[in-house]
């Protein structure tokens, strides 16, 4: 049945849903490259509370998209910027998400990399940013997860130069038990973020980072680069010492990066494989192969959606995500902590629907054409 979605202009156009979904089914692990999905939360939407109260999760669907994404053969990078980090999720919620999806990991046999911030602060000293990264490394290794080194906004705001960043990330990587993932987050994600590593010149900010892997490469599994410039990936994956891998990132080049080249390729932490977890499991499925055409051929006409959640302002991203899960099933209603739900407009979620209906992504296609119907009918759209 036709639906009449608006364009960015305010125009209605009609659109014939697809009727049947991508035929993609879990499969063997993969062999040729290391794939996380970050994911997302499941606010409860009966909890009464505020933009500024805590978070209220469904701490049932919150774990069951887990076990989708699992079922797939993809890890889960937990409690990252996709969860709502310093978003509608504070570090007590993020906690406690961890503790519950590393428990259920290990429960169904699925790997998981948890986020390790300072999000308990606002501010402070270095040495404050350091014991709040300290008590968040303690919690997740605790919980027997791999722990993710996240770009802290305290420390963005506090460090004077770059030997504040080889002090601190020195002091991390020392006691860490095992081998971490440090992520570079850009400030297209956070704007906080601005001049990470000392330095708003990303040659200069690339080498204090080198600096810092070059310095304990046996405590760094690998790096996760966000900055969605492919050419600064590609040459910064170069660099690394030998055994420390480069999980891409990027939303915006994915497919080129992972396939890689003569000279390498990147491995996988994305937000984008939070809605793509099946058809993205496929496409490294078929890599695994010695396909590279095969895997764009799944994987390429995937970047004009991806494009589309992660535009300006990108760290809005999360409300398409969350916006595609309630339409695929995941979970019962269109809620986010911290209602930022809110965050993106009625043309947007339109463009967001026809573009992953026209890849197949919803199992349910008429469930998701019913729930756009709904939505629709909520801003005013009337067939």
């Amino acid at each position: 049945m036709t639906l009449h979605l608006p364009d960015a202009n305010g125009t209605l156009r009609a659109y014939e849903p697809r009727t049947e979904p991508l035929a993609v089914t879990p499969g063997s692990d993969f062999t040729s490259r290391t794939v996380f999905s970050a994911a997302h939360v499941v606010a409860d939407p009966y909890a009464d509370v505020s933009p500024d109260s805590p978070a209220a999760v469904d701490w049932d669907a919150t774990l069951a998209f887990r076990r989708h994404l699992w079922s797939h053969g993809l890890g889960v990078a937990e409690a990252m910027d996709t969860a709502q980090r310093g978003m509608g999720l504070d570090w007590a919620g993020a906690a406690e998400l961890i503790r519950r999806s590393a428990a259920e990991a290990k429960a169904v046999g699925g790997r998981i990399a948890c986020g390790v911030g300072t999000d308990q602060l606002t501010g402070g000293t270095l040495a404050e940013v350091r014991a709040a990264y300290e008590e968040q490394l303690a919690v997740v290794e605790e919980s027997g997860a791999q722990a993710i080194l996240m770009a802290s906004r305290a420390l963005a705001a506090t460090a004077q130069g770059p030997d504040d960043y080889l002090e601190v990330y020195g002091h991390l990587l020392r006691q860490a038990a095992e081998p971490v993932i440090l992520h570079w987050l850009g400030p297209m994600f956070d704007p906080a973020l601005e001049g990470y590593w000392g330095s708003s010149d990303l040659d200069a900010a690339t080498d204090t980072f080198l600096e810092v892997i070059a310095a304990h490469p046996d405590k760094v599994d690998g790096i996760k680069v966000s900055l969605l410039d492919a050419q600064r990936e590609v040459d910064l994956r170069r660099r690394l010492p030998q055994g420390v891998r480069c999980y891409t990132g990027d939303d915006f080049n994915y497919p080129e990066l992972i396939a890689g080249d003569e000279q390498g390729f990147s491995h996988a932490l994305l937000g984008i494989f939070d809605p793509l977890g099946p058809l993205a499991a496929e496409a490294v499925r078929v890599l695994d192969t010695g396909n590279t055409e095969g895997f764009r051929a799944l994987l390429d006409p995937t970047v004009e959606l991806s494009r589309h959640l992660f535009q300006a302002p990108t760290r809005f991203y999360k409300t398409g995500v969350v916006f595609l899960a309630w339409l695929a099933g995941h979970q019962s209603h269109f809620t986010m902590v911290g209602g930022l739900q809110s965050a993106r407009s009625l043309p947007h979620f339109a463009r967001a629907y026809e573009l992953a209906d026209g890849l197949g992504l919803f199992p349910d296609p008429k469930l998701a054409e019913e729930r756009m119907r709904t939505l629709l009918h909520l801003y005013g759209v009337t067939p």
